[in-house]
């Protein structure tokens, strides 16, 4: 099949679609030419449409026959809206974060001004849609809230992070990889400023950890680097706390317990001053 429309510089993740109402198989693409596409796999065809192009906010300039060019914006990573199929966030090499919807093709929803360098990845919270996280080159993992300019919390890790994810099991455990060959473990709710455990994964400066990926039933990650090698850890009890409900309520689930507690934690956070970057200089827990 041949197909005339396609992107033309390096695609940086592709993601399938919900099937469509026919139960046509889609998926979608994103990369660093501006432009994100939606294929649709039909029986003998492979049809490709533009969902958005993107174009830096407030960036023109003037052509050599006088009009004006609006320059184009760096897809770098996206993620859908876990709850509502119309809505993705975008990362882009330009640093910004856009939140986008597929029925409006030539606005952005909001725009977060969220790094220095190329955004790697965005992830949403598994018990909190409106909280999501991102990572970047610029050495930095921040924490959003749904249509907050600045973000609630900011780490710095000391080297490039290739990936974050929240956990599977927790509202307020996330994990992160660097290129200098560590896994970082967070829990917001035991301590807000720095790692609970930071594992060497691979040898400093040889190779860089590029993603990791979290297991929806076991404890465990498994990480991979740039030089082909995928490892698999094992999450120690302590970073693997489930939420004890109280006396007067031992009738709550899990689900709504941790629903709660993520949900605590960001009324502290939302009173505190914006914008405070959290240095990350964590003690290492023992797995």
């Amino acid at each position: 099949m041949g197909i005339t429309q396609k992107h033309t510089e390096l695609v940086w993740q592709v993601k399938w679609g919900p099937d469509m109402t026919d139960g046509e198989i889609n998926f979608y693409s994103v990369s660093s030419g501006g432009r994100v596409f939606h294929w649709v796999l039909m029986p003998n065809n492979l049809m490709v449409t533009t969902i958005i192009t993107l174009y830096l906010e407030n960036a023109h300039i003037e052509g050599p026959d006088g009009t004006e060019l609006h320059l184009m914006s760096c897809g770098s990573c996206m993620r859908f809206h876990p709850t509502d199929p119309e809505i993705f966030l975008l990362g882009t090499e330009e640093g910004c974060i856009y939140k986008c919807s597929i029925a409006y093709s030539s606005k952005y929803l909001m725009t977060y001004r969220a790094h220095n360098l190329t955004v790697y990845r965005i992830d949403y919270n598994r018990f909190n849609s409106n909280i999501f996280i991102s990572c970047s080159g610029d050495w930095r993992v921040k924490v959003w809230e749904d249509m907050r300019p600045e973000p609630l919390f900011i780490f710095d890790l000391g080297s490039a992070v290739g990936d974050v994810k929240w956990a599977p099991y927790s509202s307020t455990v996330f994990a992160a990889v660097t290129n200098e060959g560590k896994v970082y473990v967070f829990d917001l709710n035991v301590n807000k400023y720095r790692a609970i455990c930071v594992q060497a994964v691979v040898p400093k400066r040889k190779n860089k950890l590029t993603r990791l990926s979290f297991n929806e039933k076991l404890p465990f990650i498994i990480v991979g680097d740039d030089k082909g090698t995928v490892t698999s850890l094992k999450l120690s009890p302590n970073l693997r706390l489930m939420v004890k409900p109280p006396k007067k309520q031992l009738y709550l689930d899990q689900n709504t317990l941790q629903v709660q507690k993520l949900e605590r934690l960001l009324s502290l956070v939302r009173e505190l001053p914006e914008g405070a970057v959290v240095s990350d200089q964590p003690a290492t827990v023992k797995s």
